[in-house]
């Protein structure tokens, strides 16, 4: 079991691809090789199986998005959307493992799985650093999950030698910006996006 109370603990550089963007590019060939997973146990009992996201996902991730508010929707993605086509949601989970990762919760207690929360990164591989995003089902909030997901990515990028991980946030995204502050995070606002933060660490 994995406990989610043990987490560890700029300059100004090129920017990849907003994430709107990449979303349509044309659809990966190489896959993420399927993984068993650990077990977590949350703050209240729950358990859950972490492992990196596989193509066979997307049902569950369209699942997960149904059940997300449009607040939730607007604070991952940054605008408004309706649905997760499944051309995104094939993209999202058919990733380039030599500059993506992306972890997943998946709730095995109920059948077919359910993904309860996800975490990625994209890489600029001429930046030297990567893009990461942390979205948490709200039922399976504040029980430490974000903050494990969050965990994971920044072990992924100093695995692979990077020096800064970052993200963009909004400002009203007061849990995000709060986790991202406990593990050392620096928060910069963007002059050009009215109510988002560039938040980063460097490695």
């Amino acid at each position: 079991m994995i406990p989610l109370s043990d987490l560890a603990n700029a300059t100004k550089r090129p920017l990849p691809p907003r994430s709107r963007e990449r979303f349509g590019r044309p659809q990966l060939t190489t896959a993420t090789a399927p993984a068993k997973g650990e077990q977590v146990t949350t703050r209240d009992g729950r358990e859950l199986c972490l492992r990196t996201i596989e193509p066979g996902d997307v049902a569950a991730l369209q699942r997960c998005f149904r059940r997300l508010s449009p607040e939730d929707i607007r604070r991952r993605f940054l605008h408004a959307m309706s649905e997760l086509p499944a051309p995104m949601a094939q993209r999202l989970c058919r990733i380039d493992p030599q500059i993506e990762t992306a972890y997943v919760l998946m709730d095995e207690s109920e059948r077919p799985a359910e993904m309860r929360g996800v975490g990625r990164i994209y890489v600029d591989e001429a930046a030297d650093s990567a893009e990461f995003s942390v979205l948490v089902e709200q039922d399976w909030t504040r029980l430490g999950l974000g903050a494990l997901l969050l965990q994971r990515l920044v072990d992924d990028c100093r695995r692979r030698g990077l020096s800064e991980i970052w993200g963009y946030v909004l400002q009203e995204n007061r849990p995000m910006l709060e986790l991202c502050k406990e593990l050392g995070f620096t928060r910069r606002l963007m002059p050009d996006e009215p109510g988002t933060a560039q938040i980063s660490l460097r490695l």
